[in-house]
C-alpha cells in the first residue's frame, strides 16, 4: 500500500498529527522505534500540566485553550482517566510582570482564572507556605494529563480508525511507502538530521521525583508552578496514589536519549526534598522518595516549536522542539500542521527552521 503520509515518532506530536491527517481523509502510517509513550521518549512518564498562562505569549494560551477539549474528549473515551481537573496555580512576587501579563492574556482569551494574594491565598491553600507578598494566578479548569497513558490511548484509537502503526526503526536514506514523511521524533531529530538541525534542538537531562505523603493524609493542592524561584520548580498533587511529583524546569546538561544515564542524582533528590519541606510544611518529616526518573527536554533557542518543511527534501517535514512545555499543545499542533501541509495555511514565523538559533537564550514555561 502507498500511504499519503508516514509519520516517524508516535509521541504526542506525531500521534496528534496522525489524528488530524486521518480526519482529513489521508492514508497514514505511524512508526516508532520503541513504542508510544516509551520510557526514552519526551512523551513518556506519568503526568504533564495543561494550563493556559503564558505571560503575553497569546499563541500558546490559545493553543492550550484549543487543545483542552480534545484531551477531555480523549479522556472521556477511555476507561481510566487521562485528564484530572485539579486546577493549576502559578505564583510569584506581587510585582511579577509575567504573572500580570498572563492575567491580561487570559482575560482577553476568556480563559477562567482567579488572582489570589495575602490572606485569601493562605486561606484557600493552607497546606502551602507562601513567601510574603506572593501573588498567585489560579486556573480552575486546568489540570494534569496522564502522559504515557494518553499517548497509548490515542495510538490505539488511531489504529481503530484506519491508521497503520508499526514499531520499527527508520533510517536515512528513506525507503518508506509514502508520498510524504513527518519526522516527529523529538530528541532524535538532531541525530537524524545533523546538518540541517544540528544544535538548533538541544536535548537536556531533567530529573523528576515522586515523594510519598504521610499515612492517611493527602495534600489538597492543585498542579503548581513557583515562578518566584529561579529554578522554576513545578509539581503535581498525588495523582492516582503515585506520590507528589516535583521537578525543576531549569535546563540540565546536554543528554543523549539513547545512551544517557537515567539514574537521578543524590543532589537532585536533596534539592527536591528541601524545597518540598519548605513549601509544604506537613511533609517536612515525611517525604520518602517513592519513585524517580530521568527524562529529557528537546529545547530550541526560544522554546518555540519547530514545524517546518525540510529545506532540501520537499516531501519531508520536521516537527519537534517541545522544549519542556509542548505536551499539552499536541492537539492544536496536529491541527496546525494539517492546515499548513494540506491546505496551504500561512506558517507561523516562530515555528520555522530559520527562526531557530544555535545559541540558547532561555526557555518558556
Amino acid at each position: 500500500m502507498l500511504y499519503d503520509w508516514a509519520i516517524i515518532g508516535a509521541g504526542v506530536f506525531g500521534s496528534w498529527i496522525a489524528h488530524f491527517l486521518r480526519q482529513a481523509g489521508q492514508k497514514v502510517l505511524l512508526l516508532d522505534a520503541y513504542g508510544p509513550g516509551n520510557s526514552r521518549a519526551s512523551s513518556g512518564g506519568e503526568s504533564r500540566l495543561i494550563r493556559a498562562s503564558y505571560g503575553p505569549d497569546e499563541i500558546y494560551t490559545r493553543w492550550a485553550q484549543q487543545s483542552l477539549p480534545h484531551w477531555i474528549a480523549l479522556s472521556q473515551s477511555n476507561t481510566l482517566p487521562l485528564f484530572h481537573q485539579v486546577g493549576v496555580m502559578r505564583w510569584a512576587g506581587s510585582e511579577d510582570a509575567h504573572l500580570a501579563a498572563s492575567a491580561e492574556c487570559l482575560q482577553r482569551c476568556q480563559v477562567p482564572f482567579e488572582l489570589l494574594e495575602g490572606a485569601d491565598l493562605s486561606r484557600r491553600f493552607p497546606q502551602i507556605c507562601f513567601d510574603p507578598a506572593t501573588r498567585a494566578l489560579f486556573e480552575p479548569e486546568a489540570g494534569a494529563l496522564m502522559a504515557r497513558r494518553s499517548v497509548e490511548t490515542l495510538v490505539r484509537q488511531l489504529v481503530a480508525q484506519g491508521v497503520e502503526y508499526r514499531q520499527e526503526m527508520v533510517r536515512l536514506p528513506l525507503s518508506l511507502p509514502a508520498r510524504s514523511c513527518v519526522f516527529a521524533c523529538g530528541p532524535w531529530l538532531p541525530k537524524l538530521f545533523p546538518d540541517v538541525i544540528g544544535k538548533r534542538i538541544r536535548p537536556t537531562r531533567q530529573e523528576i521525583f515522586f515523594f510519598g505523603s504521610p499515612p492517611g493524609e493527602k495534600l489538597a493542592i492543585p498542579g503548581w508552578i513557583d515562578s518566584g524561584d529561579p529554578r522554576n520548580p513545578y509539581g503535581f498533587p498525588d495523582l492516582e496514589n503515585r506520590g507528589i511529583k516535583i521537578a525543576f524546569h531549569d535546563l540540565g546538561p546536554v543528554f543523549d536519549p539513547d545512551t544517557g544515564d537515567r539514574q537521578v542524582s543524590p543532589q537532585g533528590v536533596s534539592a527536591a526534598r528541601d524545597y518540598l519541606a519548605k513549601r509544604f510544611p506537613t511533609l517536612r518529616n515525611a517525604l520518602p522518595l517513592v519513585e524517580s526518573r530521568v527524562c529529557q527536554y528537546e529545547n530550541t533557542s526560544s522554546a518555540d516549536f519547530l514545524i517546518d518543511r525540510h529545506p532540501h527534501m520537499e516531501n519531508v517535514w520536521l516537527v519537534g522542539g517541545g522544549s519542556g512545555h509542548g505536551f499539552k499543545h499536541g492537539p492544536a499542533l496536529g491541527d496546525y500542521f494539517t492546515k499548513v501541509a494540506l491546505r496551504g495555511a500561512p506558517k507561523e514565523p516562530r515555528f520555522t527552521l530559520q527562526s531557530k538559533l544555535e545559541e540558547f537564550t532561555g526557555i518558556a514555561l
